[in-house]
């Protein structure tokens, strides 16, 4: 299969969707990959690597594009690559549709296969969301904490306390991938930590895990009591491949304390906060009601090599099966392959996909 790796043009996007050594595993297979000129630059890999590994490189994108029968990318597609998708072409990469209807629209018309990371699914989980989910966890509280500091608008609290004084309150919201290792890192930073969840079977095993913080059951009456001292909210609740519950609502934020912080990481879903809205690396916060959010989409893309390198691993197994069996004996072989397909031939085949 002619598989095309196109350099990501999202604002502040530095991932790329293979690392070079995929690449030669993918060659060693006998499929050809065309790799965009500069597509590894923003995760380390230079040109040279990929050519090394047996990538054609290309400079011209629309010419990549129009030769590739499958697309493999990171982020979703940007407005001006819709025109360059065509009919029956697989698409594979990071799609959240169900909080951008313009994107459905763009794939629906261009007739392509729209297959996205984020709901494939098998046995309950999700492992090409996973990775990303960890490294986003793991960013909230250090992001959480440098916009803490007075400097950045925050209240001053330093998360980890000092001697003879408190440390910070950290509140989790959602104990999936990213709330676990969001609460992981704040509870090494030595925060006071609370984690919430509504799955009660979860509720037991974080509780297990952690045994220094505290364990909630997810309800209105625990979350009202929390937010006049949180410092810092990492929201991380989930529902696969829909738009993100919102939990947090205007007048929760009205309890919180001028200066405190919301991180926000179910954003590229929508957002768990009704004042959420996207941000970039570049301008990451803003303020409503006195609460810094940070709402950055691509939370991941920051660590763009560590990203890149945890993506491959996971995504390649399925690259590999469905550029040598085609997507339709794949999806017999691997069935969660199935759930991956949000679009195909100009129809919504998930419900994430409907406008």
């Amino acid at each position: 299969m002619n598989i095309g790796v196109p350099k990501e043009i999202k604002i502040e996007e530095s991932r790329v969707s293979v690392t070079p050594s995929g690449v030669r595993k993918l060659v060693q297979a006998g499929h050809c990959v065309t790799v965009e000129s500069g597509a590894g630059a923003g995760s380390g890999y230079p040109d040279t690597e990929y050519a090394d590994a047996g990538a054609q490189m290309e400079t011209d994108v629309e010419t990549l594009f129009r030769n590739a029968e499958m697309i493999i990318k990171v982020k979703e597609p940007q407005p001006e690559e819709y025109s360059r998708l065509q009919p029956e072409q697989i698409l594979f990469t990071y799609l959240h549709l169900a909080a951008d209807p313009k994107l459905i629209r763009g794939l629906l018309d261009s007739g392509c296969i729209a297959l996205g990371y984020e709901t494939l699914q098998r046995n309950r989980r999700l492992p090409l969301l996973e990775p990303m989910s960890e490294i986003a966890g793991r960013m909230a509280p250090l992001m959480g904490a440098y916009f803490l500091g007075g400097p950045r608008g925050g209240k001053g609290i330093l998360l980890s306390g000092s001697p003879g004084s408190f440390p910070g309150q950290v509140v989790v919201i959602g104990g999936g991938s990213a709330g676990f290792n969001a609460a992981r890192i704040a509870i090494g930073l030595g925060a006071d930590v609370t984690i919430m969840e509504i799955d009660f079977e979860r509720v037991r095993q974080l509780e297990n895990h952690f045994p220094g913080a505290r364990v909630l059951y997810s309800d209105e009456e625990y979350l009202s009591r929390l937010l006049p001292r949180a410092d810092l909210i990492i929201c991380a609740a989930l529902i696969p491949g829909a738009k993100a519950p919102v939990l947090l609502r205007r007048e929760h934020l009205r309890q919180m304390k001028p200066g405190s912080v919301i991180v926000d990481i179910a954003i590229d879903q929508g957002g768990c906060a009704e004042t959420s809205r996207p941000t970039s690396h570049q301008d990451p916060v803003y303020q409503e009601e006195s609460v810094v959010h940070y709402c950055v989409t691509n939370m991941p893309g920051a660590y763009a090599r560590t990203s890149t390198q945890a993506l491959t691993h996971v995504t390649l197994p399925y690259i590999e099966k469905i550029s040598t069996l085609g997507l339709d004996t794949a999806c017999e072989q691997l069935p969660e392959i199935q759930s991956a397909i949000n679009i195909r031939s100009g129809k919504a085949v998930h419900p994430a996909a409907q406008l």
